[in-house]
C-alpha cells in the first residue's frame, strides 16, 4: 500500500509504502498532492467520546471499546483513557472495564497506550477540585492505588495528583520508580511543594491554567510556577473556553514547543449535539458553543473538544505552524510516553498509524480525511 500526500513537517509531497502495519519506504515525488500526512494524533487525556464514557455508571468492556473507536473522528489514533475521581468500587470497575478492552480486541489494545488515573488524591478545595465530586476526594493511598493497578492489569500509566496531599511526595516517589508518569493537576501546591514533586519524579502539568481557583495572588501562585519550572511539561485544553486564545498563546510561548501538549480533556459528549447528560454523578449542559458546563453553574466540566479540532485552534490561538501544531500531538505526547521510537513522526520503521487531512490555510481548519492504524482505514477513506 503506498500513501501520496504532502508530509506535514515541510510542506513537500511524500510517497510512504506501507508493509506489515508499519512504514516500509519514503521517497519524494515531485508532484505535489492537495492532501496532508501526518502521524496520528495521540490524546493523553480523554475521558470518553462520541456518546461513550470510560466513567459510565456501569462500565464495560464494549463501552470503552466504543469510545476508543468514536475517538477516531477526532484524529486520535493512541490515547490514554483517562478516570477520574470516583468511589473505589466505581474506579476498579472502570479501570477493569478498559483492560478488559484491550484484552479482548488487539484493535483497541494497539489504540491505548496506558490509562490515566485523573485522582482521587486531588485537592478538596473548591476551585482546584474542578467538577470532580469531592465525596470521593481523599489522601493519596500507596495501598489503594496497588488494587487500582491490579483492576487495571497493570495499565496505569499516568497518575494525576496534588503535591500538597499528606503523603503526596512518597507516592510520586513510589510511582516513578515503576515507571509511572506523574502529573501535577487540580491542586493548590506552594512552590516548595511543587518543587519537591519535580525532585521526587514528577515531570507534568495536567491541564494547566485549569484546575485552579477562580481567583488567585498576583505572584506567586501556583500557576506561574509550573509555567515557570522547565523540568516541568504541560499539557493545554485548547478549545476557547478552557484557556482564553491571549492565555493560550502566552502559556504556549512560556512553555515553549518542546515541553507543550495539546489535549482534549473531552468527555462523552464531545462530538454529540447540545444537550445535558450526566457524567460523575453530576448533571452537565454542552452549550451550543460547544462549552461543557456543570447543570446550572458556569464551572467547566470537562471539554467537548476534537483533538483534530485543536490543532487549527493552536495555530489561531497561538500564532504558531501547522506543523509546530501538530507536533503538541504527536512528536510530544510520544516522548512524554517513551514510545517515541514508533509513534510521533514519520519515517521507515514507524507505526502506520497516520492521519490523512485537508487544511484550510485561510480558516486554519483541519479537516480530517482518513485515519489509519497499522495501514489500514479505520475512519473516512483515502482520497482517490
Amino acid at each position: 500500500m503506498q500513501i501520496t500526500a504532502r508530509d506535514v513537517s515541510d510542506g513537500r509531497a511524500v510517497a510512504l509504502t506501507i508493509t506489515d502495519g508499519t512504514i516500509s519506504t519514503i521517497e519524494r515525488p515531485s508532484a505535489t498532492p492537495s492532501q496532508w500526512v501526518a502521524p496520528a494524533l495521540i490524546d493523553i487525556q480523554v475521558n470518553g467520546y462520541g456518546g461513550f464514557d470510560f466513567n459510565a455508571p456501569a462500565p464495560s468492556a464494549e463501552t470503552a471499546c466504543r469510545a476508543v473507536v468514536a475517538l477516531r473522528e477526532a484524529g486520535v489514533g493512541l490515547c490514554l483513557p483517562t478516570v477520574t475521581t470516583g468511589g473505589f468500587g466505581q474506579t476498579r470497575r472502570a479501570l477493569r472495564a478498559i483492560a478488559d478492552a484491550c484484552a479482548q480486541d488487539a484493535g483497541i489494545a494497539h489504540a491505548v497506550a496506558g490509562i490515566h488515573l485523573e485522582g482521587p488524591y486531588i485537592s478538596p478545595l473548591d476551585g482546584p477540585r474542578g467538577a470532580h465530586p469531592l465525596a470521593h476526594v481523599r489522601p493519596p493511598d500507596w495501598d489503594e492505588f496497588q488494587l487500582f493497578q491490579e483492576a487495571a492489569r497493570g495499565m496505569i500509566r499516568l497518575v494525576t495528583l496534588a503535591p500538597e496531599l499528606p503523603g503526596a511526595i512518597d507516592l510520586i516517589e513510589r510511582l516513578t520508580a515503576q515507571g509511572i508518569l506523574v502529573a501535577l493537576g487540580h491542586h493548590a501546591a506552594t512552590a516548595p511543594e511543587i518543587d519537591a514533586a519535580v525532585r521526587a519524579g514528577a515531570r507534568l502539568c495536567t491541564h494547566l491554567g485549569n484546575g485552579a481557583h477562580a481567583q488567585l495572588p498576583r505572584h506567586p501562585n501556583y500557576i506561574w510556577e509550573q509555567l515557570g519550572d522547565d523540568r516541568l511539561s504541560a499539557g493545554f485544553i485548547l478549545d476557547g473556553h478552557h484557556l482564553p486564545p491571549s492565555v493560550a498563546r502566552s502559556m504556549l510561548r512560556a512553555k515553549g514547543l518542546t515541553r507543550s501538549i495539546l489535549v482534549s480533556d473531552a468527555i462523552h459528549v464531545a462530538g454529540m449535539p447540545p444537550g445535558s447528560a450526566e457524567f460523575m454523578g453530576m448533571r452537565v449542559e454542552l452549550t451550543p458553543e460547544r462549552r461543557v458546563n456543570l447543570a446550572g453553574t458556569p464551572y467547566l466540566a470537562g471539554s467537548a473538544l476534537a483533538l483534530a479540532e485543536g490543532i487549527g485552534n493552536a495555530v489561531r490561538f497561538a500564532g504558531i505552524t501547522l506543523a509546530e501544531a501538530l507536533r503538541l500531538a504527536t512528536v510530544n505526547p510520544a516522548a512524554m510516553l517513551g514510545i517515541d521510537d514508533q509513534w510521533g513522526t514519520l519515517a521507515p520503521g514507524r507505526a502506520a498509524d497516520l492521519l490523512v487531512f485537508s487544511w484550510d490555510d485561510g480558516e486554519q481548519v483541519l479537516h480530517l480525511d482518513a485515519l489509519l492504524a497499522r495501514g489500514a482505514v479505520v475512519y473516512g477513506e483515502l482520497p482517490a
